[in-house]
């Protein structure tokens, strides 16, 4: 500003700089004075929203200039608390200025705050200020759930696949009906929790059928049973209906576990039989090597007959004669035995008969 005006005293022939006379101090003095309150005229209108102070005046929500400065100085945009209260005042409801900016400190939401207070009024629900900031600074969107409350939800579930008591394996898809519950959306559990339990019953009632023909005939038996256990209790909403949308059958998980079974059974049999054969054989190995040793022994007792009868002999103890008699019978014996070893017919028959 200062340099057009040079420009415009230099249009006009004025000389610069200006010759340093009374008159002419005072002319440059006043332009200071002028240029200085310009100054400080843009300032106070860029920290002052006197535009805001007028719309509230206008609105019936009149705030103080004083006050505005505080919120500037207390680093609060005056715009997101005025607009907010002036749409208050005008729906009809009466809300604390300071309430408003105290929760814009906290980091609430306020325009969301003051419109679910909005909807809540033309809804007529039951809902204050209080509880509308805790709602918003516990992390929930209150408007979203003003408006749940108004027009209710429907939530879509995955596909439950559960088994009846005849094997059958069957699949359903339910649409939860909610509505949410101002009462407990502070501290209350969200919509996870109430798919989940719907799914838990889900399996719950099919498990407890006898057969799948019975879930294909009453699918609303399922949701029935479901709505009697009382699921939303301890969550943040209200569920109105549970329907089924969608039943299909699976395949025979019974028969599957059955073969598996018998096939498990087998190979433990299989494993048994054989352990009992490999026990089986080796008995038989010991068994023939008891065999061989009895045999040996055997051999050894035949040895020491010559030598005791080379002995009896010796010492008197039987004669010739008697030894003449058993060398008969030891022949005698050898001979049967000889024909009853090559004998064509029943055994002990000599050959020929």
């Amino acid at each position: 500003m200062i340099s057009s005006m040079v420009s415009v005293l230099a249009q006009q022939g004025a000389p610069w700089p200006p010759p340093s006379s009374s008159g002419d101090i005072g002319i440059w003095a006043i332009l200071g004075i002028a240029v200085a309150a310009l100054f400080i005229l843009i300032l106070f209108f860029r920290f002052v929203p006197l535009g805001l102070w007028l719309a509230a005046f206008a609105a019936g929500a009149h705030v103080g200039i004083g006050t505005l400065i505080a919120m500037r100085l207390r680093r609060v945009p005056p715009k997101l608390i005025v607009e907010p209260r002036i749409s208050a005042i005008k729906a009809g409801l009466s809300v604390d200025l300071n309430k408003l900016e105290a929760h814009y400190l906290a980091g609430g939401n306020v325009q969301a705050v003051v419109n679910a207070l909005i909807s809540a009024d033309k809804a007529n629900i039951e809902l204050n200020f209080d509880r509308c900031a805790a709602i918003d600074l516990a992390g929930r969107n209150v408007l979203e759930a003003v408006q749940m409350s108004v027009n209710p939800k429907v939530i879509i579930t995955p596909k439950v696949t559960a088994m009846a008591k005849d094997g059958i394996q069957m699949s359903a898809i339910t649409r939860i009906t909610v509505r949410a519950n101002i009462d407990r959306l502070v501290g209350g559990a969200g919509e996870e929790t109430i798919v989940a339990r719907v799914g838990e019953g889900i399996v719950s009632t099919i498990g407890s059928s006898e057969d799948h023909k019975a879930v294909l005939e009453n699918p609303d038996a399922i949701s029935k049973n479901v709505l009697s256990k009382g699921l939303d209790a301890g969550t943040a909403f209200e569920i109105l209906s549970i329907d089924i949308a969608d039943v299909d059958v699976g395949s025979n998980i019974g028969a599957k576990l059955n073969a598996e079974r018998a096939e498990a059974d087998k190979q433990v049999a299989q494993a048994k039989a054989e352990g009992r054969r490999a026990m089986a054989v080796a008995s038989e190995q010991e068994m023939t090597a008891r065999v061989a040793e009895m045999r040996a022994k055997l051999v050894e007792a035949e040895a020491q007959v010559p030598l005791a009868m080379a002995e009896a002999l010796r010492n008197g103890n039987i004669g010739v004669m008697d030894y003449l008699n058993f060398k008969n019978i030891a022949s005698d014996t050898e001979m049967r035995k000889a024909i009853s070893g090559v004998s064509g017919g029943k055994k002990g028959n000599p050959v020929g008969e």
